[in-house]
């Protein structure tokens, strides 16, 4: 504890420590985590990187996983969430919105404005060597985690599905016939937008094998992104929602489905998971988009904290 006398001495370190402690928030602080590589973009939201997306890791099959997120804001503060539905289980927003999306046929009732408002997003996750990054050369010749939203996977997914017939495809992921990739970003009414990001001609990443199996032993776990311990609970989620939009609706309803349910079926509450996701309708709802507007919802409640 410091007191009055120390205070006045300690004044000039204390003003030091203040300042790095504000460094580290306007950066993000602790939160940001180091395995992720992020575009370096100007003033004007434009941005030039090329960089190799790597096969599965080590013991994995795919070399990327995909996560679906909720970010919006309402009466009780901001839900920023990670689905469950991404694990392939129920999930109370996913619920929820299925349930204000069914009870109209209006596109534009409140309670289909407002399930659009709380759709889930579509982000993928791979493994990536960057080849040059303008903005921070100290991350070329390293190996990182990328999020990247559904523009890019459909590039990844035209080079290995081509449809003009003089195109041939090829596995984006390969370290021998992959290809590198120009990442090309532009600011367009007030997004990020990719696309005149395009991958060049196939070629080995290196000549060296050794020197490609050492960037491959590199590489970070995916599947470890999908272990259920870096998910909230499904009740720690309806909680939140419950705060979120500032009443125990959502709570509530839960509660009278369980108890209407019969024993045997509860458990599983396949009515629930099905009615998630069975339906239509519900698809104009959770349309998937890029991961820039969740990150943008991210860093504005981090700031009102």
């Amino acid at each position: 504890m410091v007191n009055f006398k120390d205070l006045k001495k300690k004044s000039s370190s204390n003003f030091e420590a203040l300042t790095k402690a504000v460094e580290s928030i306007n950066k993000g602080g602790s939160k940001k985590d180091e395995s992720y590589w992020e575009p370096t973009v100007d003033k004007a939201g434009n941005g030039y990187a090329v960089i190799r997306f790597l096969p599965a890791p080590k013991d994995e099959d795919l070399p990327f996983v995909r996560i679906w997120d909720h970010g919006f804001q309402g009466p009780g503060g901001w839900y920023i969430e990670k689905s469950l539905s991404t694990l392939n289980q129920p999930d109370p927003l996913a619920e929820f919105n299925s349930k204000l999306w069914n009870s109209t046929t209006d596109d534009d009732a409140p309670p289909r404005k407002q399930a659009r408002k709380q759709k889930r997003r579509l982000s993928y996750i791979s493994n990536i060597f960057v080849v040059t990054d303008p903005g921070n050369p100290d991350n070329e010749g390293k190996v990182f985690r990328y999020k990247y939203g559904k523009k890019i996977f459909e590039k990844i997914n035209d080079a290995m599905h081509p449809t003009a017939p003089d195109e041939t495809a090829f596995n984006p992921f390969d370290l021998w016939e992959g290809a590198n990739f120009k990442l090309k970003i532009r600011q367009v009414e007030g997004y990020r937008n990719y696309d005149k990001s395009e991958f060049v001609d196939t070629a080995a990443l290196s000549d060296d094998d050794s020197e490609l199996e050492e960037i491959w032993n590199k590489q970070h776990s995916l599947q470890e992104l999908l272990d259920p311990k870096n998910f909230k609970t499904y009740d720690e989620l309806k909680r939140r929602l419950s705060t979120v939009l500032g009443d125990t609706k959502v709570a509530d309803e839960r509660e009278e489905e369980e108890e209407e349910a019969p024993p045997p079926k509860q458990k599983a509450a396949p009515q629930s998971k099905s009615k998630a996701s069975a339906p239509k309708k519900q698809a104009a709802a959770d349309d998937d988009e890029d991961e820039d507007s969740l990150e943008f919802f991210k860093r504005i409640a981090e700031e009102d904290e």
